[in-house]
């Protein structure tokens, strides 16, 4: 199944300075995101963003860039966002089937929000090289226990010339400038 733009929600799962601080290869994982963000933005894909514990492990990392005003922030305490009522909330008002998700860690809040959404019928893409853990082990398990589950693990190239679905316009022109 191919992941459409009209069809998909990109979730940043914690991407916060603190925890960011702690993670391995934590600066290319914050530009992939980012290259994320600005495709969904160019492609209108609605943004929802998670911050763990932010009095704790501070606000969203400013290497992120401006999020859209459209994109919102739950705060959260549970690991797997959709434990949060005002993650469902907005979720569930979004009505699109496709949930692509990147952020920290990897085998904890990153696979918890995957499994839960997976188990509620969401069609779940994890991007790889826009998710990180302290240790590329727990990464790697958690990117297979992931895909074991029938989750899709792709690259942030593939979302992007996914979301975009063909060359030759000025939208595939912006949208390729920035996966370079």
């Amino acid at each position: 199944m191919l992941i459409r733009a009209d069809a998909a929600i990109l979730v940043v799962v914690d991407i916060q300075s603190r925890l960011a601080a702690a993670v391995e290869n934590a600066d290319a994982i914050i530009a992939r995101a980012r290259v994320l963000i600005d495709a969904a933005r160019q492609m209108d894909v609605p943004l929802l963003v998670s911050e763990q514990y932010p009095q704790g492990l501070g606000g969203t990392d400013p290497r992120l860039g401006a999020l859209p005003p459209t994109a919102a922030v739950v705060s959260k305490l549970t690991f797997s966002c959709w434990r949060e009522q005002g993650f469902q909330v907005r979720l569930d008002r979004l009505r699109r089937g496709q949930v692509v998700l990147c952020g920290m860690e990897t085998h904890v809040c990153v696979l918890q929000t995957a499994l839960d959404l997976r188990e509620r019928g969401y069609d779940v893409f994890v991007v790889e090289d826009a998710v990180g853990s302290r240790r590329q082990s727990s990464k790697q398990l958690g990117l297979a226990r992931m895909r074991d589950r029938g989750i899709d693990v792709v690259d942030s190239e593939m979302v992007v010339f996914e979301w975009a679905e063909r060359a030759g316009t000025d939208q595939f022109r912006a949208l390729s400038r920035l996966v370079k």
